[in-house]
């Protein structure tokens, strides 16, 4: 049928180019992926610390410190209980508060306590302090490690001063070594909380091929697994499996689902000769396929290493707070040492030390910890409660200033779902029902998508078809054959041509949509026409122009031919789109636009990920593949595009409360840096500690009650 062929020739940019030899080596990807993700600690919440890289490690400083930083929530609750004996049985800074005591020995329980905590509950910030080191990338974990480090070393030096060097009583800061150790990890947890990450999306993608399949020998039919099959094997696929590995049909025909790959959303009609992509559907024909390649020339194997590589580019994108970290690490490094020369100069080494130690340990705010997670933990349940699930914080910093948001034509505008848009009776002799039934009489033994959609489409209307005989297939204008002792075709637009015509006002609403029509001629009349398309969501107009009023340049990127596409595009109003799109494509135009925009990229089929992976910031439709949402750094739950917006609103608002938090976070370092370190001396003000910890409190308690009152709108 020539519908059919037209739909055939639509796909052929993606079932020839795409099958570059296949698939697929399962077990080769799984220990690949065991190697990338090695370094997770096995103690790891499962779904909450099983992060991949472009998702959350790098958000509090370094690439991938959570990987390294075990189970958050254990080890804040063993820190707390560690810190209230030291927190009870030391002073704040030299200062006693009211429910502090000490007994004879208290501090030696103090300081076993205190190595315990900073071993254990500071091992996060250490590591993530070296990787940030190494990385020549100083942020939030070296500011946290510099902090407690020298808290830690100086108060040991002060134990051993007061117990066994008979001096001047040296002030101690554990009690900062505690509080501030504590402070940070339920930041951690907070954030890390907060933000859900749905699991990996190259482990699912390695997910899609079976583990065995059928060979076909001299001696019959044999069970293998997937690594074991070569080039040029003949495997078995029956209906419903999944194709193994990228090849080419040897025997039968069927309709193949690639929409798990491609994102295409009709099934492909495939003959003896067409290309099958590893990972997609088999519909309901059994074909003998001949293996084309295996392991990493698959095209899954390609659209992995795209993902792995737009993820690690990715994660170098700097979280906000770590900027302010790396700021504020400089500026306290530089003014600690300033201090001690100058105090050396002016009075003695003790003084000095005591000077420097003061600065280093107040530079490290708690405050600066809490300001970010908190806003996210907010934002984060603002965002579920509008059908947001925010899988990346980064997202929301990044998203603030967009001005140009890719989206994928099927699943996103569309529904994603090949079917009936519209009939219409023509000749009013005939009702519609009774068309449905002459319809579905000659469509009920074809297997390509089009007959599928009608008859999906009879079913739900409750019609039962007539019986056929004699149906022929004419090449390249449709079917025909006798039903009810009549001469009955369905034929396509170009073949109606030659014989009749039909009202342009009837079929302009479904050439606008791109829809496939096909006519149905009963005795050669013209007697009505149905048509089939991917249905256009009917909230995607307005979105596309709300867009548009907020100054962000929608782009439509498909896979489908440019006919289809051109449709779409001018019946929503988007002014450039992309047709006949692969994977690759797709990414490099992510790329492309990258360079002179801020890009967020929408989608939700395999064929997407490389490109939501890439993008600045990439959306997934909740109703998509396993596999985009998990390349994703934001997934629209209810699959409604106009819930983009909600996330642009939320982004812009969460970027402001970041903002006003950070400068309380980092303002009282501002104020507290330079008097800790003796700039108003001349003048007889030197920073009390015990006052700097005050303000070290209130600008905590300012930043806790700022990030509560984050709103959407």
């Amino acid at each position: 049928m020539d519908h059919m062929k037209e739909m055939n020739e639509e796909h052929d940019h993606h079932s020839h180019e795409m099958s570059h030899e296949m698939h697929h080596d399962h077990e080769m990807h799984q220990k690949e992926m065991k190697e990338d993700h090695s370094s997770h600690h096995s103690d790891h919440d499962a779904h909450m610390h099983h992060m991949d890289h472009g998702d959350m490690g790098h958000d509090m400083g370094g690439m991938d410190h959570s990987m390294h930083m075990g189970n958050f929530k254990q080890k804040f609750w063993l820190s707390l209980v560690l810190a209230i004996p030291i927190i009870v049985l030391s002073p704040m800074m030299g200062l006693e508060l009211p429910f502090q005591f000490t007994f004879p020995g208290s501090d030696w329980v103090v300081l076993i306590l205190a190595t315990i905590l900073f071993i254990y509950g500071g091992q996060p910030f250490l590591s993530g302090a070296k990787m940030e080191l190494k990385q020549k990338n100083p942020a939030m974990m070296t500011l946290i490690a510099m902090g407690i480090s020298v808290a830690y070393i100086y108060s040991l030096y002060a134990f051993i001063a007061n117990h066994f060097l008979h001096g001047e009583h040296v002030m101690d800061f554990f009690w900062e070594l505690a509080t501030l150790i504590v402070i940070m990890l339920l930041g951690h947890w907070i954030e890390m909380n907060a933000v859900s990450n749905a699991g990996n999306a190259l482990k699912k993608l390695a997910e899609l091929l079976p583990d065995t399949v059928t060979r076909l020998t001299k001696d019959g039919e044999e069970k293998v697994s997937l690594q074991e099959v070569k080039v040029d094997d003949l495997l078995i696929v029956r209906a419903g499996d999944k194709m193994p590995t990228d090849g080419i049909i040897e025997k039968g025909s069927t309709t193949v689902d690639e929409s798990a790959v491609t994102g295409e959303s009709r099934g492909v009609a495939k003959e003896v000769g067409a290309k099958v992509i590893g990972g997609s559907v088999n519909g309901n024909g059994t074909i003998q396929v001949k293996v084309t390649g295996t392991g990493e020339s698959g095209y899954l194997a390609k659209v992995m290493e795209m993902v792995r590589k737009a993820q690690s580019e990715k994660s170098k994108l700097e979280a906000l707070s770590d900027k302010v970290a790396k700021w504020l690490f400089y500026v306290a490094l530089a003014v600690g040492l300033l201090a001690f020369v100058i105090w050396l100069f002016v009075s003695d080494l003790p003084t000095a030390l005591d000077r420097m130690v003061t600065v280093f340990v107040i530079a490290c705010p708690h405050a600066l910890g809490l300001a970010v997670p908190l806003v996210v933990a907010r934002s984060t349940s603002i965002a579920a409660k509008n059908g947001l699930l925010l899988k990346n914080r980064n997202a929301l910093e990044q998203a603030h200033d967009l001005d140009m948001i890719l989206l994928d034509k099927t699943g996103t505008l569309t529904q994603g779902d090949f079917s009936v848009t519209g009939f219409e009776v023509i000749d009013s002799q005939y009702e519609q029902k009774e068309l449905l039934k002459y319809v579905g009489a000659l469509e009920a033994s074809a297997n390509h998508p089009i007959a599928i959609g009608i008859m999906k489409y009879l079913e739900k209307q409750n019609v039962t078809a007539y019986s056929a005989e004699d149906v022929k297939n004419i090449s390249g204008v449709g079917l025909e054959g006798t039903v009810e002792n009549k001469k009955v075709k369905i034929i396509n637009e170009k073949a109606l041509k030659k014989t009749d015509s039909v009202d342009p006002k009837i079929i302009q609403k479904y050439q606008e949509q791109g829809n496939t029509i096909s006519y149905l001629l009963i005795d050669d009349h013209l007697a009505g026409l149905i048509a089939l398309g991917d249905q256009i969501k009917p909230e995607a107009k307005t979105f596309i122009k709300t867009l548009k009023e907020r100054g962000i340049e929608p782009v439509m990127l498909t896979g489908d031919n440019h006919e289809a596409a051109a449709a779409v595009a001018e019946y929503l109003g988007i002014d450039k789109f992309h047709g006949e799109l692969l994977p690759e494509d797709k990414e490099k135009i992510v790329q492309e636009s990258a360079k002179d925009h801020r890009v967020a990229m929408v989608g939700d089929g395999i064929n997407d990920a490389p490109s939501l992976a890439r993008a600045t910031v990439g959306i997934a439709i909740g109703a998509g593949t396993d596999v985009a949402i998990d390349s994703a750094d934001v997934v629209l739950t209810n699959s409604n595009p106009e819930d983009i917006l909600h996330f642009l609103d939320l982004a812009k608002q969460t970027r402001k409360k970041m903002i006003q938090n950070l400068w309380w976070g980092a303002g009282y370092n501002i104020l507290a840096i330079p008097l800790a370190a003796g700039i108003l001396a001349p003048i007889g003000i030197i920073l009390n500690p015990a006052v700097g910890a005050l303000l070290m409190s209130l600008s905590t308690i300012i930043v806790a009650i700022n990030a509560m009152t984050l709103k959407i709108k």
